[in-house]
């Protein structure tokens, strides 16, 4: 019989966010090694994350070039830190957290 995997609530979380950053449900699912289904089923009962606010009109170009960079940075780092907690949960086989 196989075994059920449980994930946590903090597990739960980072992977939505994933989904949000990387834009697909699939290719975070993908790269957890998780249903997309689960991920979406998570999304619907989770809040969006904050979305930053289109850029004011009067920024210079400058300006938007560096929010547009800011936010790839913390999608990026929202990424990594994501995947290093991945794979402590991984490497520990039970799926289960205390440290997270």
């Amino acid at each position: 019989m196989k075994k059920r995997r449980v994930f946590d609530e903090t597990f739960r979380k980072m992977a939505v966010e994933l989904s949000h950053a990387k834009g697909s449900v699939q290719e975070a699912a993908r790269e957890l090694g998780i249903d997309s289904s689960r991920i979406t089923k998570w999304r619907q009962s989770h809040k969006s994350p904050g979305q930053l606010l289109s850029p004011a009109p009067g920024l210079s170009e400058e300006q938007k070039l560096i929010r547009r960079l800011q936010k790839e940075l913390k999608d990026a780092q929202l990424e990594r830190d994501i995947l290093k907690k991945v794979v402590g949960i991984f490497s520990r086989g039970d799926g289960k957290s205390s440290n997270l």
